[in-house]
């Protein structure tokens, strides 16, 4: 299926200044949140509620009652600049991440981490920010549904159009999330003009 692209211009807005090479590592982390917040609120858009009766002070009326079961999937480590959105709007979900580390020559994810909550009859949300070449983001959903999960939701900020087409051909029953779709990938995996790495931003361990 294809990405849900958000069209809101604060999630333009925030994505421009993401991208520009000058913004500091702190505000980095904090326009990430931010961008985060609307892409977790996209992504949820559908996550069930129900019916609940409520007084207010002037008469009773029917409200809802929002299902409690979410569970984040942060991909180590840039996966984490997009966690604190998650617990913002949901503090009851449960944390469960997953290493993956790119092989610079083949380009592919190896996995050194993964410890999961019960996943089953849980809308699981794997965060990743960039999606490259679609190895890791691939390789997370496998992880998630080897451990019992079934409604997957990818999350991320910036895709290119070949990782889009592997988790398409991979998971397509997981549906992405993205605030943009850039133009494609450079020799290097690395997405253009996408916005850099982002974990290296994040964590002001640039080079």
């Amino acid at each position: 299926m294809p990405p849900t692209l958000l069209d809101h211009p604060l999630a333009a807005d925030l994505l421009t200044r993401l991208r520009a090479r000058g913004t500091s590592p702190a505000d980095f982390r904090e326009l990430s949140r931010r961008l985060a917040v609307v892409l977790v609120l996209e992504a949820t858009r559908d996550l069930p509620v129900a019916q609940v009766e409520v007084r207010t002070p002037m008469a009773p009326t029917t409200g809802a009652k929002l299902w409690s079961g979410i569970v984040a999937v942060p991909v180590l480590r840039a996966g984490l600049g997009m966690l604190p959105a998650v617990l913002d709007l949901f503090p009851n979900a449960d944390v469960g991440p997953v290493g993956l580390e790119r092989d610079e020559l083949t380009l592919e994810p190896r996995e050194y981490y993964a410890k999961f909550p019960p996943l089953e009859e849980r809308q699981v949300l794997v965060l990743d920010p960039m999606l490259a070449t679609g190895g890791s983001g691939s390789a997370a959903c496998a992880a998630v549904k080897r451990a019992g999960a079934s409604d997957i939701r990818f999350v991320c900020v910036v895709a290119a159009p070949e990782g889009i087409a592997r988790m398409e051909g991979d998971h397509p029953d997981v549906p992405i999330v993205a605030a943009a779709v850039d133009e494609r990938l450079d020799d290097s995996g690395f997405i253009v003009p996408g916005l850099g790495d982002f974990g290296d931003r994040l964590f002001g361990t640039s080079s």
